[in-house]
C-alpha cells in the first residue's frame, strides 16, 4: 500500500503530513514508542508493555492473527511521527455475525483533526482493499483484549489491562464520522464500603449458595492448567449473548493461559462448583500499572522482575470477570462467586477493587454494582462507522 500524502493546515500552514504503512524496523519502533512522546508529563498515562504490544500488533506472533489480519501506520507531520492507528480485520467476528466489519486500534494522534484524518482515511483504504464496509472500535485488536476510548474519568489512572488516552480523542474520532455504539463502564469499589453492603445482596447470595449447594473453591496451582482452562471455558460459554462477543481461539486460550500463570495470585480467584460441575469463576489480577510505569514497560533486562515480585503487597486489584454458564445465570450466583473472594480480600488488606469493564446494555450487571455500592468512576465508549 503506498503513502497517503496531504497538507495539514492545523498545525501550520506549511505542515506536510504522510501517513505510511509500517514496513521497516525503524517504523515498527516509532509506532510502539509514539506514546512515549504524546504522554510525556501526563501523570496518569500508564506505558504499556512494549513485550505486549508487539504481540498484539503481529509484530511478534499472536495466535489471534491465524484468523485475522492487520495493517498499521504511522503519520508523519514534516518527518516527525505525530499519530498511528492499526487496521484490523477479525474474520471469526464478521463469520459470526455475518458482517464485513473492520476494527481499528491502537489509535493515537497529537491535537490535529488533519491528523485523525488522515489516518482514518488510509485506514479506510486498506478496509476497503479488504471488503469491509463497516468499522468499529478502539479494540486493541478485540473486545477480549485492552478495548474501547476513554470518555469520562481522567482524574486518575487506569487499572491494569485498562484504556487510557487524551480527552481530545473523543473529538478527534467523531471529526472522523464515527458515532457512539456503546459505552463499557468501569466502577470503583473501596474495602469500607462491605459494611454498607445492602442486606438484600447478602440475602440473595446466601439463598442462591444454599439453592444450588454451590462450593466455592480458589483456583489450585497444582492444577493450574486445568483451572485455567476451566475458566476460559466458562468465559467462553458465558459471554454467548453479549453485544459484540467473539469467543476466544483455541490457540488464543492456550497463549493467554500461559501468560496468566505468572500473573494469578491463586486465592483470588474463585470457582463455584454445583454437583462437580464448574459453573462459575470470579478472575481477578492485583493493579501491576505502578509497577509496569516504574519499569516503563520494559521486562527486559530486569524489568520482570520487579513486576512480579511481592504480588501480595499490592493493595489494588481489578475484577476482570465474574462469569456464570448461562443456565444458571440469573440465579445470583454471581454475587455468591464475589462473596467467595472476601476473606482473602480482608486477609490480604486489599484496599481497593475496580470491575471492570461492564457494558452500558448489561442491565443485571450494572444494577448488581450499584446495589453493592460500587461506583460508576469511568466510562470507555465503542465507535462505529462506515468505509
Amino acid at each position: 500500500m503506498s503513502e497517503l500524502a496531504v497538507m495539514s493546515g492545523a498545525a501550520s500552514p506549511a505542515a506536510h503530513l504522510v501517513v505510511s504503512p509500517v514496513r521497516s524496523r525503524k517504523q515498527r519502533k516509532q509506532f510502539l514508542m509514539l506514546p512515549w512522546k504524546l504522554y510525556r508529563g501526563d501523570p496518569n498515562w500508564i506505558p504499556p508493555l512494549l513485550a505486549h504490544q508487539r504481540e498484539l500488533l503481529n509484530y511478534k506472533h499472536h495466535p489471534f492473527y491465524d484468523d485475522a489480519a492487520i495493517e498499521t501506520f504511522v503519520a508523519y507531520q514534516n518527518d516527525e511521527p505525530v499519530g498511528r492507528i492499526a487496521a484490523i480485520v477479525n474474520h471469526a467476528h464478521n463469520r459470526r455475525y455475518g458482517e464485513r466489519r473492520g476494527f481499528f486500534g491502537f489509535f493515537e494522534s497529537i491535537e490535529d483533526q488533519a491528523v485523525a484524518d488522515a489516518l482514518l482515511a488510509a485506514a479506510r483504504q486498506w478496509w476497503a482493499e479488504q471488503n469491509v464496509d463497516t468499522i468499529r472500535g478502539p479494540a486493541n485488536p478485540s473486545l477480549n483484549y485492552e478495548v474501547g476510548l476513554l470518555v469520562d474519568g481522567f482524574d486518575s489512572p487506569p487499572f491494569f489491562m485498562m484504556s487510557y488516552n487524551k480527552p481530545y480523542h473523543e473529538r478527534l474520532l467523531e471529526g472522523c464520522g464515527l458515532r457512539k455504539s456503546q459505552d463499557l463502564y468501569a466502577f470503583w469499589g473501596h474495602v469500607d464500603m462491605l459494611a454498607t453492603l445492602d442486606d438484600k445482596i447478602r440475602y440473595i447470595g446466601e439463598q442462591s449458595a444454599e439453592r444450588f449447594n454451590v462450593r466455592i473453591r480458589n483456583l489450585d496451582p497444582n492444577h493450574f492448567a486445568e483451572d485455567i482452562e476451566a475458566f476460559l471455558d466458562i468465559y467462553n460459554r458465558s459471554l454467548v449473548a453479549t453485544w459484540g462477543f467473539v469467543p476466544l481461539s483455541e490457540g488464543e486460550l492456550k497463549h493467554m493461559a500461559m501468560g496468566l500463570k505468572r500473573l494469578i495470585i491463586p486465592e483470588l480467584t474463585v470457582f463455584a462448583d454445583i454437583e462437580g460441575q464448574t459453573v462459575g469463576v470470579a478472575f481477578c489480577l492485583p493493579d501491576y500499572n505502578s509497577r509496569i510505569k516504574e519499569i516503563d514497560g520494559r521486562l527486559f533486562p530486569f524489568g520482570f522482575i520487579k513486576l512480579l515480585r511481592n504480588k501480595r503487597s499490592i493493595k489494588r486489584f481489578r475484577v476482570l470477570s465474574a462469569n456464570v454458564i448461562p443456565e444458571f445465570q440469573r440465579w445470583g450466583l454471581g454475587i455468591v462467586l464475589m462473596g467467595g473472594l472476601v476473606p482473602k480480600v480482608l486477609e490480604y488488606g486489599i484496599q481497593e477493587a475496580e470491575f471492570s469493564w461492564v457494558l452500558e446494555s448489561n442491565t443485571l450487571s450494572r444494577a448488581t454494582c450499584e446495589r453493592a455500592g460500587a461506583k460508576l468512576y469511568k466510562t470507555y465508549r465503542m465507535y462505529d462507522g462506515e468505509v
